[in-house]
This record gives structure tokens, C-alpha cells and sequence, in this order.
């Protein structure tokens, strides 16, 4: 992977009326990458990746792709991005190569290279077997490809997935997790989603932003890393006093998960023995002491959680109202 920065964002605002949709966002993707923007529904993805793709401005901030301000030179600079939004942008009642061509029209790929570069989109985003059946007649998942197809027509250097899996069954999402990983051999990507699973199966790097800010932005190995918590998990014949457990040097809580059995989140330092010697020292018997890692669906929800985020129709109901009293 280079160096080189194709996407560079410097405290990026949206504001909706008062509402903060997307706060101080920074966000750096190098050539080669592919990272994942992660994070609930209502944290600020899909707003953040309008403003990267141009379809929005923001209240603050600047955004380059690949060296071109997109504020300043907004057409120079989407020449370099293919966007898939949420919604694929496809007309139903077109062919996918009828589609294919409008796009190529669009895009201003010359008239001589049109057929060439639609049909290497159709073959990298196997389309090849329905390429002249209506759009209004493929499954969901030959609707997503076709909306990645249009996204990588004109060879962009960046490509943006805003939650490209969305709908489609497990087959369907193997299949285009799988186009994505072809399509970071040749281009930086973004993919944005909610599923972390996603993003561990495609990307390079994550990004978790909650609440329109970032929380995290690293390697899954960092992640790992930086956010583990040791955790000690003890059982004992009957219920104890979570008062003494609670005061084991290194201890930061103690949590009972039920039938005498609890749950030790602490520092660095073991405490496995002092916890024995505790109950020895109290006659408590002991049944279990097992010593684990949080995972990272763990360190996701401690991340993520830790203060109430927005609800999914949060942003939608804010434009809605500002729209109502603007008239």
C-alpha cells in the first residue's frame, strides 16, 4: 500500500438546524487501501460520505481527492470517485448494458473506449450472464453489482460503498464481499457500514465513528490492541460479597452474571491469585477461574455505547423539520 493520500479531510461539520450530524471528522485513504467506516445506524456514515462523493456540502471543513480541492473543483475532482450510494442509482426499466452505456455517456468516457469500458465492468462484476436483461428483473444482489459496475466504469482511483450488502442474503453478500476485495487490487476503496464482520472479511483499516466523530481509526491488530480489556470470570459455590472482589488491587469492576458467578474486568496485572487467596482467606469455594480477552464485538459495543447514540431516522427527521420551517 502507498503513501500517497487519495482522499485527505481536515474537520469536517454538517450541521442539520442545530442538529451535529458529523463533528470534526477527519479521514486520510491511501492509495492501495481499502478501509472500513464503521459504526451504528445514526452515527454520520452515509452523511459523511455524501460530502466525500460531493452530493452534499459541508457546514465546515475541506476535503482533497487526489491533490484537487472538492469544494474549489468539484468536477475535476469527482472524475477520480465512483459512488455507490445505499440506494443503488440504476434505472429499473433499462437493460444492465443499456444502463451501463447511459452511465459511460455520463462519465464523458470517449465514444471509441465506451463499449470497451462497459464491458470490462460487466466481466470484473460478473454480469456477463444478464447484461441484457432488465435491472427490474435481477435479484437484489445482480442490482447491487450492477450499481458497483456503474461506480467503476470510468476506472476511478477511489470507489465508495455506502452499505453495499444491505437486503441481500448470505450468498449474495459472500459473493459481492468478495468483488470488493477483487476491486482493492486495482482501487482504494471506502466501505461503509454497520457490520463489523463486514469489515474484518474486506478491509485493510477501520475508522469507527460515533455520533459523527471518530472513536477509532486503525488496524484490527491495534483495535485488539488498544481496547482489550483483561477480563477475569470466577464461579464459586454460592454468592460472595462483590464488595471484597471489588477491592483486589487492579480491579475496576465487578460484574455478577448470575448463579454465583461473576465477572472481574481489571488492569494489566494478573489477579487470578489474589482472587484465590481471597477465597481461601474467606472459606469461599471456588468453581471456576477463567481468564479471557474481551473480542472485538466487545470492544465495538464498549466503543460505540458508552453514551446513547442516535436513533436511525435521526438525521431524516431533522431535515424534515428544518424543510417544514423554511416552508
Amino acid at each position: 500500500m502507498s503513501k500517497q493520500a487519495l482522499i485527505q479531510t481536515s474537520a469536517l461539520n454538517r450541521y442539520y438546524g442545530k442538529y451535529h450530524a458529523v463533528n470534526d471528522f477527519n479521514l486520510t485513504l491511501h492509495k492501495g487501501e481499502v478501509l472500513g467506516l464503521l459504526g451504528p445506524n445514526g452515527a454520520g456514515k452515509s452523511t459523511t460520505m455524501q460530502m466525500l462523493t460531493g452530493n452534499i456540502f459541508p457546514s465546515s471543513g475541506t476535503i482533497q481527492i487526489n491533490g484537487v480541492d472538492l469544494l474549489d473543483n468539484p468536477k475535476q475532482a469527482k472524475k477520480s470517485i465512483g459512488y455507490l450510494p445505499e440506494q443503488p442509482p440504476i434505472y429499473r426499466d433499462m437493460t444492465a448494458s443499456e444502463f451501463l452505456k447511459y452511465c459511460a455517456a455520463l462519465h464523458d468516457i470517449p465514444k471509441d473506449k465506451r463499449q470497451s469500458a462497459i464491458d470490462i465492468a460487466i466481466e470484473r462484476c460478473g454480469l456477463g450472464d444478464v447484461a441484457n436483461k432488465l435491472i427490474a428483473n435481477l435479484s437484489k444482489g445482480y442490482q447491487q453489482r450492477v450499481g458497483i459496475a456503474q461506480a467503476i466504469l470510468h476506472q476511478p482511483q477511489v470507489v465508495i460503498l455506502d452499505e453495499p450488502t444491505v437486503g441481500l442474503d448470505p450468498i449474495q453478500i459472500t459473493e459481492i464481499r468478495e468483488l470488493i476485495r477483487e476491486l482493492g487490487k486495482d482501487h482504494s476503496v471506502i466501505l461503509s457500514t454497520h457490520i463489523l464482520p463486514e469489515v474484518q472479511a474486506v478491509c485493510d483499516r477501520v475508522q469507527i465513528i460515533k455520533e459523527g466523530s471518530t472513536v477509532f481509526s486503525d488496524t484490527f491488530e491495534q483495535l485488539e490492541q488498544r481496547q482489550s480489556a483483561p477480563v477475569l470470570l470466577v464461579g464459586f459455590e454460592s454468592v460472595v460479597d462483590e464488595n471484597e472482589l471489588s477491592t483486589l488491587a487492579g480491579v475496576k469492576s465487578v460484574q455478577l452474571l448470575g448463579e454465583a458467578r461473576y465477572q472481574l474486568n481489571y488492569e494489566e496485572s494478573p489477579i487470578a491469585s489474589d482472587v484465590f487467596q481471597l477465597s481461601v482467606a474467606k472459606g469461599w469455594k471456588l468453581n471456576e477461574l477463567n481468564q479471557q480477552t474481551e473480542s472485538l464485538e466487545q470492544i465495538f459495543m464498549n466503543l460505540i455505547h458508552n453514551e446513547s447514540v442516535a436513533s436511525e431516522n435521526t438525521v431524516e427527521e431533522v431535515v424534515k423539520e428544518q424543510v417544514a420551517k423554511n416552508g
